[in-house]
C-alpha cells in the first residue's frame, strides 16, 4: 500500500469546489485511491458524497492510499494538488 500524508491547503477545506476538483483529479489519474481524516476510515476518494462526508479543514491532515501499480506517481501529484490547494491539478513530469 502506497500512502502519503497531507495537510488540506484549501482554507475551507474539502468542500463544495475543492472537493469537486479533488474527485476530478482522482478520477483522472486512473487508479484507485481513498482518504481518510487522520482517525478515520479510508472512503472512496473517487465518490464526492465520500469526500464531503470525511469532513476534511484546511489545515487538517489526510491520509491517501492505493494499491494499484503505477500509484506513486498518481498519489504525488494529487498529494501536491491538497497540500498546496490548487485549482488544477499539476501536469505529469
Amino acid at each position: 500500500m502506497v500512502e502519503r500524508r497531507v495537510t488540506v491547503g484549501w482554507a475551507e477545506g474539502l468542500h463544495a469546489r475543492p472537493a469537486s476538483l479533488f474527485v476530478r483529479a482522482v478520477t483522472a489519474a486512473g487508479v484507485p485511491v481513498t482518504i481518510a481524516k487522520a482517525d478515520g476510515n479510508a472512503v472512496n476518494a473517487a465518490s464526492m458524497l465520500a469526500v464531503l462526508g470525511l469532513g476534511a479543514q484546511g489545515g487538517e491532515p489526510v491520509v491517501l492510499a492505493s494499491e494499484a501499480e503505477g500509484a506513486d506517481a498518481a498519489l504525488d501529484r494529487l498529494a501536491k494538488l491538497v497540500s498546496e490547494g490548487l485549482e488544477e491539478l499539476p501536469e505529469p513530469v
